[in-house]
């Protein structure tokens, strides 16, 4: 098993000063990743929280045989007449959404 730290740390962007909370390794630079909303480099106001983040291969590898299964049995398993009302709610859906 392996385990990795990562940080909630608080970060301001340089050009647009949103403020964002992001999950961190503890390596990175107090001025550094950039901005979700407009690309450019935002500083580490604060550190919120460290955390510990454990990831099981075992776990995650039977995760993935589930995910790999279920798609295509629950595809299998759908009437024409419900795949045609998921597909038009997934237009319309898209179809709204503003860019």
């Amino acid at each position: 098993m392996s385990e990795k730290v990562l940080l909630l740390a608080r970060r301001r962007c340089l050009a647009c000063d949103d403020v964002q909370d992001v999950l961190e390794p503890p390596d990175t630079d107090a001025i550094g990743p950039e901005c979700r909303s407009c690309r450019a480099p935002t500083e580490r106001i604060e550190v919120l929280a460290s955390r510990l983040v454990a990831k099981n291969r075992h776990a995650a590898e039977l995760g993935r045989l589930g995910g790999l299964k279920g798609g295509p049995a629950r595809a299998k398993a759908l009437t024409a007449q419900r795949r045609r009302e998921i597909a038009r709610h997934a237009v319309q859906t898209r179809w709204k959404r503003t860019r």
